[in-house]
């Protein structure tokens, strides 16, 4: 029997562009059956320079920001349309095939603890573009029920990489680091270690105007600074019980160059404590659920540095990319939105209350029929 066809798109908190992941899941399968899922086709689409300074912008208030954002939002839904239609036409598809789009929106505020979060990208004007069903806000049903909203991949996670043989740690360092602790026991513990690229990405275009550190090649070429990282991990989040989540609401320039005032550090040992402070956070992290192997993701799976860093903290544990299961590192969370959408088409929950906090499990996501 065909499958399914969905589209998952993602744009995160390092804001370099629209991933989007063409998956087919089988037709039919128990609610708790592991998906089948196959990755047909994948495509990028990197933020102009414009668009990603208007969101960075908007990451803190600002004059007519309900006007901005809604104009944002439309630029975002047109900029989401080009890459799924970009897709479809290099692969000769019609878009009639794909049962929905997974979007997860471009995250302006993230405030639980206040009860909202808000991801724009209009996703009524991204249905009338591609003429596909979107589903979209899949964080908000879950603070609505006391959650934190996020994370929320950790239940495709679960679904395609528990193992009931070894436990696992798929850590996904994109903007934020998050890490999805899975119990060979079937237990899972997910959420926020903290900042992941987005401090040294901004670090390195204040100083480089580059968009981010290659390998971690320039902070290669510095040395920790022992008293800023120490200072550092003393921010009270690290130190938060899960479930917690967190973002640029907490962690950006401003909380950086705090740390900073007062010192005259070379930036290069900035850059390298930066990449310690993201590697030593995660390991603290995981000190109490030492996983038997970790798998990294996200855009910080390509930092040779930071992936240094990790494996001599972690030193008896195995620690790979999620390549190595089958799941490419630059599109896991594009094909997790694609998953989340299929659950809620099929009207299943797709939220943990272990990892976010809420009172209960929940569909997710608001549908926008084509």
């Amino acid at each position: 029997m065909p499958g399914e066809l969905f589209i998952g798109l993602m744009s995160g908190t390092s804001l370099d562009g629209v991933d989007v992941a063409l998956v087919e899941f089988p037709a039919t399968s128990a609610p708790h059956d592991t998906p089948a899922i196959q990755v047909l086709h994948t495509h990028f689409l990197p933020y102009p320079a414009n668009l990603r300074n208007s969101i960075l912008a908007l990451q803190h208030p600002t004059s007519n920001e309900l006007e901005i954002s809604a104009l944002l939002a439309n630029e975002l839904a047109k900029l989401y349309a080009t890459a799924v239609n970009a897709l479809l036409a290099k692969h000769h598809l019609d878009p009639a095939i794909i049962r929905a789009i997974g979007c997860h929106g471009q995250t302006i505020r993230h405030r639980p603890e206040l009860g909202f979060t808000l991801q724009i990208g209009n996703a009524a004007l991204l249905t009338e573009l591609t003429h596909i069903t979107v589903v979209s806000d899949f964080r908000s049903r879950d603070i609505a029920a006391g959650g934190q909203g996020a994370p929320l991949v950790p239940a495709f996670h679960q679904a395609i990489f528990a193992d009931s043989h070894v436990s696992r740690a798929i850590i996904n360092i994109g903007g934020i680091a998050n890490i999805t602790y899975l119990s060979q026991h079937g237990n899972v513990i997910g959420f926020d270690s903290g900042p992941g690229n987005m401090l040294l990405d901004s670090w390195i275009k204040q100083h480089k105007n580059l968009d981010y550190d290659a390998n971690g090649g320039w902070a290669s070429t510095g040395q920790i600074i022992t008293p800023l990282l120490m200072a550092m991990l003393s921010e009270p989040y690290f130190k938060t019980p899960a479930p917690k989540s967190t973002g640029r609401d907490l962690f950006n320039m401003h909380w950086l160059n705090q740390h900073l005032r007062g010192h005259a550090y070379q930036p290069q040992d900035v850059a390298r404590t930066l990449v310690a402070l993201t590697a030593h956070s995660i390991h603290d992290a995981l000190l109490h659920t030492l996983p038997d192997e970790i798998y990294l993701c996200g855009g910080g799976a390509h930092n040779t540095l930071l992936k240094n860093d990790l494996q001599a903290l972690f030193a008896a544990v195995h620690i790979d990319s999620t390549d190595s299961l089958g799941i490419g590192v630059d599109w896991l969370e594009s094909i997790a939105f694609a998953w989340l959408a299929r659950q809620c088409l099929h009207q299943r929950t797709a939220n943990l209350p272990t990892v976010t906090g809420a009172t209960s499990e929940r569909i997710l996501g608001a549908i926008y029929q084509s």
